[in-house]
């Protein structure tokens, strides 16, 4: 049995998959009236990639604006630097990636803090003990944009990101064929037997879309939708998502 995670009113690893959309915005007054929309959307949790922010070097401003948005969302925010060699916008220093994040966990507003997985161990530990003093959960994440690893691989890092004191485990890889969609969703089921931490899982692109609507299947706990700009190859609006996640819900 996975067990479940609580942030306010969302429970992640039991029932629907949770839907969750990300702020991309560049400046400050972007992000808030992305975060306002966002709001009346029929999501679960938000994500703020704070590698788009074009003051994300400037820690005690993300701390600040973070308070914003979370009164603005009106829901739970999961704060996101995602790193340039995993996909994101910005080449930053690792000095500087957990810099940030010791200053949101100190002085700003998370429910979860996103933290990759092959970060060097000693800061990441010191990330996770911090947030966890704070009440803040870590969603632990690997991205493939290439490729899709070998079932055994992809489980292989879902493991030890659990060993790592995970809340919650997460991986997105690239198919470039059906087989490979089908890898992910096998290891997704496998890892569900065991995990002892919800999973989100996805096969990303057109050919992996099937991934982000079949959680409650095969054991992804969540699955982003777009609002509008999509922050990865693949996202289904969040509209249709959610209807998708109601079709395909399983009965009881």
């Amino acid at each position: 049995m996975t067990h479940t995670v609580t942030v306010g009113n969302v429970t992640l690893g039991e029932g629907r998959p949770k839907i969750i959309v990300p702020l991309v915005g560049r400046t400050e007054s972007e992000i808030l009236e992305a975060a306002q929309q966002a709001r009346d959307l029929d999501c679960d949790l938000i994500e703020w990639r704070i590698d788009f922010f074009e003051k994300v070097e400037e820690p005690s401003q993300v701390a600040a604006l973070s308070h914003k948005v979370k009164e603005a969302i009106q829901k739970p925010l999961l704060v996101t630097f995602r790193t340039k060699k995993e996909g994101g916008e910005l080449e930053l220093s690792d000095q500087a990636y957990f810099a940030i994040y010791g200053e949101v966990l100190e002085n700003g507003c998370a429910d979860l803090l996103d933290v990759e997985l092959f970060m060097p161990e000693e800061p990441v530990q010191a990330t996770i003990k911090l947030a966890h003093e704070k009440g803040v959960k870590i969603v632990m994440c690997n991205h493939d944009f290439d490729a899709t690893p070998s079932q055994a691989e992809i489980v292989r890092r879902l493991s030890l990101m659990e060993e790592k004191n995970a809340d919650i485990c997460k991986i997105a890889v690239m198919p470039q064929s059906d087989q490979d969609v089908l890898t992910l969703l096998q290891a997704t089921a496998e890892m569900k037997a065991k995990a002892s931490r919800p999973l989100i899982t996805m096969s990303m692109g057109a050919l992996g879309m099937v991934s982000r609507v079949s959680g409650e299947v095969f054991g992804s706990s969540a699955t982003f939708g777009a609002a509008k700009k999509a922050s990865a190859p693949g996202q289904v609006p969040v509209a249709v998502l959610r209807q998708m996640l109601e079709t395909l819900k399983l009965k009881g």
